[in-house]
């Protein structure tokens, strides 16, 4: 039956999900050292979008290669990007409670004060979603990718929106409604967060010199 053949889309959904299982437990198991995160969802992303781009030719050996060769310069960021979201989340905690027990005058300055750790907290996630899939798509100095994270994410805001809404659905899903949905986790996650972010990732990493010379438009360990 043309229902089930191998390149109907019911069966290419499929063969999506179990992608995404798989990719799921690649990435935790690399994430366990806790130190290896960044490394691992740069991966992560890395595989995606060539699933994505129909270039899923071995996603075991796809995902370990962009682990090894994006390694330090993810660690590198997941470190500043951890460091830097435990104390927004110290600061909003303290806070917080200061704002709870003022009143008067107090009071206004620690909410004025909260508001402004909140729209701190709103920038660092909108980069917190892009660096990663941009360490796989381009290279660049981790100040680069800090700040074209930031430039992309509220440029194409209605893209991180997405993005955003994807992993709050899927974190909702296996907390609220049915846990077992782990089992896809981040995968899926990655899955269809690349689909929303690829043609914007391949604006950022098109290079005219490069078309011009004949080669493929990847730039170091692009995708």
């Amino acid at each position: 039956m043309k229902f089930f053949a191998y390149d109907s889309p019911f069966s290419q959904l499929l063969l999506k999900l179990c992608y995404s299982c798989y990719l799921n437990l690649l990435w935790f198991v690399c994430c366990i050292p806790i130190v290896t995160i960044g490394a691992s969802t740069t991966a992560l992303y890395y595989t995606s979008l060539k699933i994505i781009r129909d270039e899923d030719r071995s996603l075991g050996r796809m995902f370990f290669r962009s682990f090894r060769q994006n390694f330090r310069q993810s660690t590198v960021l997941w470190l500043i990007l951890l460091a830097v979201g435990l104390f927004l989340g110290a600061d909003g905690y303290i806070v917080y409670r200061l704002r709870a027990t003022s009143t008067g005058a107090p009071a206004v300055l620690w909410t004025l004060i909260l508001a402004m750790v909140i729209g701190a907290a709103v920038l660092y996630t909108i980069v917190l979603i892009f660096v990663f899939p941009l360490v796989a798509s381009v290279s660049n100095t981790n100040w680069a990718m800090l700040k074209n994270s930031f430039f992309i994410g509220t440029h194409y805001l209605f893209c991180t929106i997405l993005v955003f809404a994807v992993h709050f659905a899927m974190f909702f899903a296996v907390v609220r409604i049915f846990t077992p949905l782990i089992i896809f986790g981040e995968g899926l996650c990655a899955l269809v967060s690349a689909y929303l972010m690829n043609n914007v990732l391949l604006a950022c990493s098109y290079d005219p010199d490069e078309e011009e010379d004949g080669r493929d438009g990847e730039t170091g360990d692009g995708v």
